[in-house]
């Protein structure tokens, strides 16, 4: 059972959102997997559309219905919120991106990686077979 306090504070998450009732379509079908007779007797697994933004919610993360509802809206508000802040969100990577191919190593960094290149090669070379010496003839 969900926690009154957790409907409460979603309920004024969706609000803040502006996401109304209204505005989600909700449709219940039988879940599969997990669960045994009672997933397969009862339509546990809920659907979500949110109408205005056309997004799709499945749930059917638990057995009881009321629970699938209020996991079905949490996404639903993660990926409304999502949306909404998505373009800052995206301009906000493409900065870090190029600010991190700018970056250039250390003079000491690539000494070091030039180090261990050096004595990767040497340990590969002593792997090698001798050329030029035959001990069969």
């Amino acid at each position: 059972m969900i926690n009154a306090n957790k409907v409460k504070a979603l309920e004024k998450r969706l609000a803040a959102l502006g996401i109304k009732e209204s505005d989600i379509e909700e449709k219940f079908t039988r879940a599969s997997g997990h669960g045994g007779q009672k997933l397969n007797k009862t339509s546990s697994c809920v659907f979500l559309k949110h109408i205005p933004s056309g997004i799709l919610v499945k749930c059917s993360a638990d057995r009881l219905r009321e629970s699938n509802r209020f996991f079905a809206r949490r996404i639903l508000a993660d990926k409304i919120e999502d949306d909404i802040k998505g373009a800052a969100g995206e301009k906000a990577k493409k900065i870090h991106k190029l600010r991190k191919q700018k970056n250039r190593r250390s003079k000491k960094a690539k000494e070091k990686v030039l180090e261990l290149k050096r004595m990767k090669s040497e340990k590969k070379q002593l792997r090698k077979k001798p050329e030029g010496r035959s001990d069969c003839d």
